[in-house]
């Protein structure tokens, strides 16, 4: 008898699935939103959710089969979000109405590494925002430039002894040597006499903090359950170690900066502060404590920003210049004139003023973007300009750098590598939000420039 109804049983199952996990597909048609059909569970991320594609790839995809669109609706598992085209929508959610997509929208425990600049929101992201900003300016960089000389010296002493060993080598992990190096001793003062029993340490964290987890696939269909039961995106190894890390640099220095003018130099000096104190849109907020564990999430996002990022645009660099010899000739002449004129010395005036490696770089990032896709989250409903559109509170906005920087409306020949098309007059022709490798607005990347002067130093 059992038997008979186990068909009925498992039908009504499949049915009940089925209903549950499509339950919010109607969510953009009911909008008069157009986009891709979803799929049962995955809706219109199946590759990425199973890591069969990239999901940055993806959304380019979806970008572009809609050319008309100034908005398209799509699904991250079963979570409705809102792929913007319109670059002028675009500004309005970055720049001009900030405060209503001031939030990312990755939902988990902040409690260790997760108060982190990249991943806290609200009031918490204002203060450490407000405080960290002075960290990234001229004069700080300047002050740490001294680092990235002796990296860079010591890289091209690896590279030199490198080819003595054979004629051929892989790039990638060649670059990684020298950002995991150059980021260790900036972060965390390290010094480069002392790395070798460290970096293999370093490297497998980092294979920690890229080992593909399912915990942003739970965010998307649950949003809010990893912080209702208090669990991380970051792996428990990795915050005990970055813990771990900072108590001793502390130690190290008896609590007090020392001059070396590292990263870990400036949170000491804002350990000394206790709190911060800040307003957020001219009102008072109770200030936020800087304890150790504040510290360690700096430290850590700090790291993971500027390490593998920083490898993988390397590698794009040079695999463009192995592919196009007249940038790579052109280049190597800027550079030589460069250090000739200011006796044999690399300085940061000297980088920033040497226009054909900075518009080199500005185009490996826009083939290459470095965040994919941009995320942000609606703090409240928000009217789209320009259309009948309200998106509603809680909705998460998605942004293509990579569509967006391949799009012919804004780069022509966008597959070519071509420094050129970053001409002064050439950017004055495009629209100010067409080019977004570090992000826009006041959640771009704190530390890009950072980023930019010690790559540049390296080639």
């Amino acid at each position: 008898m059992l038997l008979l109804y186990l068909p009925i049983v498992l039908t009504s199952f499949i049915y009940l699935f089925y209903l549950y996990f499509t339950r919010t597909f109607n969510y953009w048609k009911s909008r008069k939103v157009r986009g891709p059909e979803p799929t049962v569970f995955f809706g219109n991320i199946k590759e990425s959710a199973l890591r069969q594609k990239n999901i940055g790839v993806i959304m380019q995809e979806i970008y572009d089969k809609y050319p008309n669109e100034k908005v398209v609706g799509v699904y991250r598992m079963t979570s409705p979000c809102l792929l913007i085209r319109d670059l002028d929508i675009l500004k309005h959610i970055m720049i001009k109405d900030f405060e209503v997509f001031s939030d990312r929208g990755v939902e988990f425990s902040k409690k260790g590494l997760g108060q982190n600049l990249f991943h806290a929101d609200g009031d918490t992201w204002t203060a450490l925002r407000n405080r960290f900003s002075p960290i990234f300016t001229t004069g700080k960089l300047k002050n740490m430039f001294y680092l990235m000389n002796e990296g860079a010296n010591n890289f091209v002493e690896h590279i030199s002894t490198e080819c003595e060993k054979k004629q051929e080598f892989e790039v990638h992990s060649l670059l990684q040597t020298y950002t995991v190096s150059t980021i260790s001793a900036c972060a965390f003062g390290v010094g480069y006499d002392s790395l070798d029993d460290k970096l293999e340490t370093l490297k497998l964290v980092d294979q920690i903090i890229s080992a593909p987890t399912y915990a942003n696939e739970l965010d998307m269909m649950y949003p809010g359950l990893l912080t209702s039961l208090n669990l991380s995106i970051i792996p428990g190894p990795i915050q005990k170690f970055f813990k771990n890390l900072v108590d001793n640099i502390i130690a190290q220095r008896n609590g007090k900066p020392t001059g070396r003018n590292d990263f870990m130099d400036l949170i000491l000096e804002l350990r000394e502060m206790r709190e911060v104190n800040y307003t957020k849109y001219g009102n008072y907020v109770k200030p936020l404590e800087i304890t150790p564990e504040v510290m360690a999430a700096q430290a850590f996002v700090f790291y993971v920003a500027g390490y593998e990022t920083s490898a993988t645009t390397m590698a794009y660099l040079m695999y463009q210049l192995a592919l196009n010899p007249h940038v790579q000739n052109k280049l190597i002449a800027e550079i030589d004139a460069a250090v000739q004129s200011n006796n044999g010395e690399v300085t940061y005036e000297m980088i920033k003023e040497m226009k054909y490696l900075n518009k080199v770089f500005d185009e490996t990032l826009r083939m290459y973007s470095i965040v994919e896709p941009l995320q942000r989250k609606a703090t409240r409903d928000y009217h789209v300009p320009g259309t009948d559109l309200v998106i509603e509170k809680g909705t998460i906005v998605l942004i293509s750098p990579r569509g967006i920087h391949y799009d012919e409306k804004y780069y022509n020949n966008p597959e070519q590598f071509n420094p050129d098309r970053f001409d002064a007059e050439e950017v004055g022709k495009r629209h100010p939000c067409a080019y977004l490798p570090f992000g826009l607005g006041q959640r771009n990347c704190i530390g890009c420039d950072l980023a930019d002067s010690n790559l540049s130093y390296a080639l």
